[in-house]
């Protein structure tokens, strides 16, 4: 796996680059749980990983903790709390996540099909059992949000996997997030006490954005990790031309579980349908 060289400037240590093109094959473990935020002694507390298999490679475990394995590409199939499914994604941009959930110490084995697959794989910690279950696109909907506020900017598909109503028992809310080229995502800039982590893929290589981490600003390209510390408004744009597609994560605090989010108060008035902030002049030469 070859990392991106660091630029000239000065790199956000919340962010984790990613490898120009792919990740190695095998389990690459991105974000470790005891990882704290940059020039905080707050622990992120979540694990994140990309588990990458060969055609017809198997990998069995049964971890400790709670478990989100989100198939990004390929076949697989699965055996887990005695079911057995057959899953596959060939585009995260047009295709609704399929994610199977475990609670801790739940085996499960993942047996790629006749081409590479991979996932990427949220852990945390959780005293709780629980069953494990298999979300699946039929079982899911997309939600558009940002439709007809400023002027279409921040227009965005938002695909909920799980919540603290799907899964009560859970230490994780699981999501996805399609971001159109040019426009804006996590729009207006929002906050919560809960830790967050985005894991982007864009639609081609050169492809980029650029995330916001309260005054921070970070470019970010396919395959970079970053971690939202607790309390910091966060956004989202992708450079004109280009999808950006991110999973998010986010993880419970004990006695102050995740249940949404604070807008920022100065940015909040771009929710008003009625006010579309400023328009510039058509460029158009008038016809005579």
């Amino acid at each position: 796996m070859r990392l991106r060289k660091k630029p000239q400037s000065a790199e956000h240590s919340n962010i984790r680059r990613g490898p120009d093109r792919r990740f190695d094959r095998g389990r690459t473990i991105v974000v470790r749980a005891s990882d704290r935020f940059a020039g905080s002694r707050t622990a992120i507390g979540m694990q994140f990983e990309i588990v990458r298999l060969a055609p017809n490679e198997e990998r069995s475990e049964s971890s400790r903790l709670e478990s989100a394995w989100v198939l990004l590409r390929g076949a697989a199939r699965l055996e887990y709390g005695g079911e057995r499914a057959s899953v596959s994604r060939t585009d995260v941009f047009r295709e609704l996540p399929t994610a199977l959930h475990l609670g801790p110490s739940e085996p499960v084995v993942v047996r790629a099909g006749a081409r590479e697959v991979e996932f990427a794989v949220v852990r945390v910690k959780n005293a709780r059992r629980f069953p494990a279950r298999l979300f699946q696109p039929r079982e899911l909907k997309t939600e558009f949000r940002g439709e007809g506020l400023v002027q279409g900017a921040c227009l965005r598909e938002v695909r909920l996997v799980f919540d603290l109503n799907e899964r009560p028992k859970a230490n994780l809310v699981l999501g996805e997030v399609v971001n159109y080229p040019g426009r804006w995502s996590s729009y207006p800039p929002h906050h919560h006490v809960q830790p967050e982590l985005y894991h982007y893929r864009f639609t081609a290589e050169s492809g980029y954005g650029h995330a916001e981490l309260g005054e921070e600003v970070a470019k970010v390209r396919s395959n970079d990790t970053v971690c939202i510390p607790p309390g910091l408004d966060h956004a989202q744009v992708a450079a004109p031309g280009y999808g950006m597609y991110y999973l998010w994560a986010i993880r419970h605090l004990v006695r102050r579980p995740y249940k949404g989010f604070t807008f920022s108060k100065q940015h909040a008035w771009a929710l008003e349908r009625k006010n579309q902030g400023w328009k510039p002049r058509s460029t158009r030469r008038a016809r005579r």
